[in-house]
């Protein structure tokens, strides 16, 4: 247990050394692309160490893990992360997408950050189902990651003059904005591909899943 905690501590700090005052003094020494470089090795590299901590752990139960709740909960954590990735104006780059007439469409009318909602949604269905000690620190990192990402996204994204006109029609938790009458809900801007895109990703982890991982998940 002592190396996955370490490995997850290791694997939350190099992601959130670009949102303190450490990355510009990094990139200044080194440069962005080598600083980008030496971020994704170590990225990556603690990464693996956390899988190979976690595989290596003991179980140690906290409680009856709920088995089936991935089958039910993954679907629409697949279908977030997929219609995010098309029109999202969170994500880095997309600047433009805040000076459109309506710049919170689709999926972003639900959530503005609907990548890192689906990634929690992912991380929270499987701490349910394992129900032990180890998957709430594996997992439950992910959950840190993602939540205390839309915060920095957001502080990063308030320096665009348009960003004000974005946040007062959309919102960070989902349905907020919708239910506030902030912004409403247009299924047809969502349409089909995106949703069946997520879908059939989740099909395709779940065939797989057991020649990956050892395991159904659920």
């Amino acid at each position: 247990m002592t190396s996955l905690v370490l490995a997850t501590a290791l694997f939350l700090a190099t992601h959130f050394v670009a949102s303190t005052p450490l990355r510009p003094k990094l990139v200044a020494a080194m440069g962005e692309w080598p600083y980008r470089g030496v971020y994704s090795a170590v990225a990556l590299i603690t990464f693996g160490w956390m899988i190979w901590a976690y595989v290596h752990t003991g179980r140690e139960p906290l409680w009856t893990g709920l088995r089936h709740l991935p089958i039910v909960v993954m679907p629409f954590a697949f279908i977030l992360i997929a219609c995010g990735y098309f029109r999202n104006p969170t994500m880095v780059g997309a600047e433009k997408l805040l000076q459109s007439e309506d710049p919170a469409r689709g999926m972003i009318r639900i959530t503005r950050h609907p990548i890192m909602w689906g990634l929690m949604l992912w991380a929270a269905a499987h701490i349910l189902a394992r129900g032990e000690l180890k998957a709430l620190v594996f997992f439950g990192s992910f959950i840190v990651l993602a939540a205390l990402g839309t915060l920095a996204m957001d502080r990063r994204k308030r320096a665009n003059p348009d960003w004000a006109r974005f946040a007062a029609v959309s919102s960070h938790v989902p349905f907020v904005a919708i239910a506030q009458g902030r912004n409403r809900l247009v299924w047809r801007e969502i349409g089909w591909t995106r949703p069946l895109i997520g879908l059939a990703a989740f099909l395709i982890v779940l065939a797989v899943h057991p020649w990956l991982f050892g395991a159904r998940p659920y």
